[in-house]
């Protein structure tokens, strides 16, 4: 019976250790980062400058792959249904884990809190309200007035249905009583394109569409959703006497609900470093991204507020019960 008692205590030792080392291993061997956008997207600018980053530090290949479509769903899907080993992780954005949740639940197969590990924040696109530089409002408050007095005849362009610019607008609509008309586009660039030829009075943005418009003098920021170095004189919505500001776009890593603690920190590490790194800062600058690195504690915790803060413009508008 000891014999037998023995040797079961040294089998156990031994898987124990067996994995204990598998742990300490990892990775060892190619990862793949999801980015549930197309090729050339700034998102995908921004992942693919940090992937290479990243397989400097884990010293093992971390190639990008693009799964575009479903409101960036299908991407973040693919890894939240992905082996829970670390070698598929995901930068995804808060139109996938926040906007697109409360829109269309029933196309959205995944809870954003459950079913991912959070690896920390990364990327940050400030979005602006943004004027032709010929239009009478040299700031917002003179745009708010003459809506208010002129009703449907503010048009503002977004990106669409559920971006980050639709909730913005819809939150300007319910801070000022302005009653702005939301003009959805499929994609940013159309929007920016109607704005140019006349066709808007006006179109709420991530910079970096904008950037090249504001830089040419071509369009006016009236109000940004947080600070961004190159236009230091746009303000936020706090700064003008409102109680609260507009939300941006922002991007983070995630892994699978279930990878190991070891896995986890040795992603997050990487992560962390990868994102401040200055060469990555400065080549994202020009796009209008800021990288803004946030611990996974930290990232859940703004999830949280902004899931709450969305759905509560949300039901306001409309939009869902």
């Amino acid at each position: 019976m000891m014999k037998g008692l023995l040797g079961m205590l040294t089998v156990a030792l031994l898987l124990s250790s067996a994995s204990h080392l598998r742990a300490q291993s990892y990775p060892n061997q190619a990862i793949s980062l999801v980015i549930p956008l197309a090729p050339g997207d700034a998102g995908d600018v921004a992942g693919r400058a940090m992937a290479d980053e990243l397989s400097k530090l884990l010293k093992v290949s971390v190639a990008t792959l693009n799964k575009p479509g479903g409101g960036l769903t299908i991407g973040t899907d693919a890894v939240v249904k992905a082996k829970k080993d670390g070698y598929t992780i995901l930068l995804t954005s808060n139109t996938a884990l926040i906007a697109g949740r409360i829109l269309n639940p029933e196309t959205t197969p995944y809870d954003s809190f459950k079913d991912l590990t959070p690896l920390g924040m990364s990327t940050r696109t400030p979005v602006m309200f943004v004027v032709r530089s010929d239009a009478p409002y040299t700031r917002f408050q003179d745009l708010v007035e003459f809506a208010k007095k002129n009703p449907g005849k503010i048009r503002v362009g977004t990106a669409g249905v559920g971006t980050a610019g639709h909730f913005a607008l819809e939150l300007i609509n319910s801070l000022t009583g302005a009653g702005m008309t939301m003009v959805p586009f499929k994609g940013a660039s159309p929007a920016a394109t109607a704005l140019l030829g006349g066709h808007l009075e006006a179109a709420i943005l991530a910079i970096g569409t904008l950037s090249g418009h504001l830089q040419s003098g071509q369009v006016r920021g009236l109000v940004v959703s947080s600070r961004s170095p190159p236009y230091p004189d746009v303000p936020l919505l706090t700064q003008i006497g409102y109680r609260q500001n507009i939300h941006g776009v922002w991007y983070a890593f995630f892994a699978p609900a279930g990878v190991s603690k070891e896995v986890t920190a040795a992603l997050v590490a990487a992560i962390e470093k990868a994102v401040k790194d200055p060469s990555i800062v400065a080549k994202l600058a020009p796009l209008g991204m800021v990288q803004d690195y946030a611990p996974p504690e930290k990232l859940v915790t703004e999830m949280r507020e902004e899931y709450q803060a969305v759905e509560e413009i949300a039901k306001k508008a409309g939009l869902v019960k």
